[in-house]
C-alpha cells in the first residue's frame, strides 16, 4: 500500500508538517521578540517562555493521550489548531514581559495535546500494519526536519520581514493545517482497553523506565537539552550583543546548527544500516559534550568569533541528528505493537522533561553569573547524560535491532526494518 495515496493520511500529515514548522518558526520569533522587550536580559526571558512550554509538553501531553479516546478528535485537533493560530496573531501586540508569558502557555498547552491526539489517530487512519509503520516513521522525519529546518526559513524570511510578520505567517499555517484536518474524514475513536485515564498515561512512562535501552535513550536527551539550549536560549543575545549582529544574523546563525543537523540526517540512514544504534547515538552524546566543552573554551578565552560560533552550533547540530535520528527506531523495536502509540506519547513528554532543567538554567544563571560558568554547568550536564547512557544502555542490546526484545516487539523491529 503506498502510504500517501491514502487521502485521509495524506490531509492529516500535511496539517502536521504546517503546525510543525509554524511551531518552529514561532519559537525564533519568540527570541527576537524577547530580545525587543528585553534586551540583554532576553535570555532570561525566553527561557522563562520556554520552561512555560515545557511544562506543558511533560503535563498536558500524557493526560491528553489517555483522555483522547474519549474526545471527539477531529473537532478537538481543529479547536486546537485555531487557537493555536488565533494565540501567535496576538504575540506581535504584547507590550509587557507577562503578556509573552501568559500567551505561550496557552500556545504551547495546545501544541501539547495536538501531538498525542494526531499519532493517536494514525492507526486508524491507516489500518495497514507496514505503512501504519511507515506513517510512524514519516511522523519522526517530519518532526527532526522540523527542527532542522525551521531555523534556516526564519533566516530567509527575516532577511525581507520583520519578526512580527514572521508570527503573521506562522498564524496563517495554522489556520491551513486547521482547515486541513476539517476536511479530513477521522473516524470514532475506539475506547482504550485501559478503564482510568491515568493506567493509560502511565503506563508508556513505565515501560521508559522497565528497559534498559530505553532508559539510555532518557539519558541521552539530557545531553541534547543542555547542548541545545547554548543554542536555543542564547544565540540572540551571543549575536546581537557579543558579535554585534543584526536579527537576520541571528537565525542564520541558528541555522548553522539546523544545518548541521541536517546534513547528519542525511548520511545517517545508510550508517545505521551498519553501525548499532547505540553507537551512532552515544557517540552523537560525546559530540554535544564536546560541542558544549569547546564554547566553554573559546568563551573563557574571549576567542568566540563569528567563525567559532558558526563551528561549535554546527557541531551541536551534528551530534543532535546523531541522537534523535535513530530514536523512532530504537522506540519501536523495544515495545509490543499495540503499546507503540503510549510509548511515543512517553517519550514526548519525557525527552521534555529535560529541556524544563536546561532551559530555565540557561536562561536564569547566564543572566546572573555569565555565559562561561553557564555553558560550563551544561557541559557538565551534557557528560553526564553520555556517561549515564552508557551506563544503562548495556552494550550487547546495542548490537542487534533486536537484541534481548520480546517477540512481538521483534516482530515490530522486522516490519519497521522492511519498510
Amino acid at each position: 500500500m503506498r502510504l500517501f495515496a491514502l487521502r485521509d493520511y495524506r490531509r492529516l500529515f500535511g496539517a502536521q508538517v504546517i503546525a510543525l514548522f509554524g511551531t518552529g518558526l514561532t519559537t525564533v520569533a519568540l527570541g527576537l521578540l524577547a530580545y525587543d522587550l528585553a534586551g540583554p536580559r532576553a535570555g532570561a526571558v525566553l527561557s522563562t517562555a520556554l520552561t512555560v512550554k515545557m511544562v506543558m509538553y511533560v503535563v498536558i501531553a500524557p493526560l491528553a493521550a489517555a483522555y483522547v479516546d474519549r474526545l471527539p478528535r477531529k473537532t478537538f485537533l481543529f479547536a486546537l489548531d485555531a487557537l493555536r493560530g488565533t494565540v501567535v496573531l496576538a504575540l506581535p501586540l504584547v507590550t509587557e514581559v507577562w503578556h509573552v508569558y501568559v500567551l505561550i502557555g496557552l500556545l504551547q498547552a495546545a501544541s501539547a495535546a495536538f501531538t498525542p491526539t494526531f499519532q493517536a489517530v494514525i492507526p486508524d487512519v491507516v489500518t495497514d500494519e507496514a505503512a501504519y509503520t511507515r506513517a510512524l516513521s514519516a511522523s519522526q522525519v517530519a518532526s527532526t526536519m522540523e527542527s532542522l529546518l525551521s531555523p534556516v526559513l526564519a533566516a530567509v524570511a527575516l532577511t525581507f520581514l520583520s519578526f512580527d510578520r514572521l508570527f503573521l505567517g506562522t498564524s496563517a499555517g495554522f489556520l491551513l493545517s486547521a482547515a486541513l484536518v476539517l476536511s479530513t474524514r477521522i473516524p470514532d475513536a475506539r475506547p482504550s482497553g485501559r478503564t482510568k485515564a491515568w493506567d493509560k498515561a502511565a503506563a508508556g512512562i513505565r515501560t521508559f523506565f522497565g528497559t534498559p535501552r530505553l532508559r539510555g535513550v532518557m539519558a541521552l536527551d539530557l545531553a541534547v537539552a543542555a547542548a541545545g539550549s547554548i543554542v536555543v536560549v542564547h544565540t540572540v543575545n551571543h549575536v546581537r550583543d557579543g558579535l554585534g549582529g543584526t536579527q537576520s544574523d541571528a537565525a542564520l546563525m541558528l541555522a548553522a546548527s539546523g544545518t548541521g543537523t541536517l546534513l547528519a540526517a542525511l548520511v545517517l540512514p545508510r550508517v545505521l544500516d551498519r553501525v548499532a544504534a547505540r553507537t551512532v547515538m552515544t557517540t552523537g552524546a560525546g559530540i554535544l559534550t564536546g560541542g558544549t566543552v569547546a564554547a566553554v573554551a573559546l568563551t573563557a578565552t574571549g576567542l568566540l568569533t563569528w567563525t567559532a560560533t558558526a563551528v561549535v552550533w554546527s557541531a551541536i547540530g551534528v551530534g543532535t541528528a546523531l541522537v534523535l535520528t535513530p530514536t523512532g527506531k530504537v522506540l519501536r523495536a523495544s515495545v509490543a505493537p499495540h503499546a507503540v502509540p503510549e510509548a511515543f506519547a512517553a517519550r514526548f513528554s519525557l525527552s521534555h522533561l529535560a529541556w524544563l532543567v536546561t532551559y530555565p538554567l540557561a536562561g536564569w544563571l547566564g543572566t546572573a553569573a555569565g555565559l562561561t560558568v553557564t555553558w560550563s554547568v551544561l557541559a557538565v550536564l551534557a557528560g553526564a547524560g553520555l556517561a549515564g547512557a552508557l551506563l544503562l544502555w548495556p552494550r550487547h542490546e546495542g548490537r542487534g535491532a533486536t537484541a534481548g526484545l520480546t517477540a512481538p516487539a521483534r516482530d515490530r523491529s522486522a516490519l519497521v526494518k522492511a519498510a
